[in-house]
């Protein structure tokens, strides 16, 4: 017996703060920007992993936490979830390169 399991579409609450939230995790990750954000993460002294941090401290953009915080759990939740698939994303020689950043302790 096979059941495919369908993802629930969560609405988006507030289009214009996702979409403003969105963009910028899309930036950070993008390939011109990506070495940038990692090494602004390094410096800041987090793990790749902590998006509430690297959020709170500005390396997403000045306005990105505001925004975000404007989002109710169920889209912060879908932000998040695009913030970790995007880092998981990351080129393997970066990633090799940055590897404290991507370490689990």
């Amino acid at each position: 017996m096979s059941a495919l399991h369908e993802q629930a579409v969560i609405p988006v609450a507030d289009p214009e703060a996702f979409g403003a939230v969105r963009s910028a995790i899309e930036a950070a990750f993008s390939s011109n920007r990506v070495k940038d954000f990692l090494k602004a993460i390094g410096r800041a002294g987090l793990r790749i992993r902590d998006f509430e941090q690297a959020l709170r401290r500005g390396l997403l953009g000045a306005a990105t936490a505001s925004e975000y915080d404007r989002l109710g759990p169920a889209n912060q939740g879908m932000i998040r979830e695009l913030y970790l698939a995007s880092l998981e994303k990351v080129a393997p020689e970066l990633r090799a390169e940055f590897s404290k950043l991507y370490a689990y302790y």
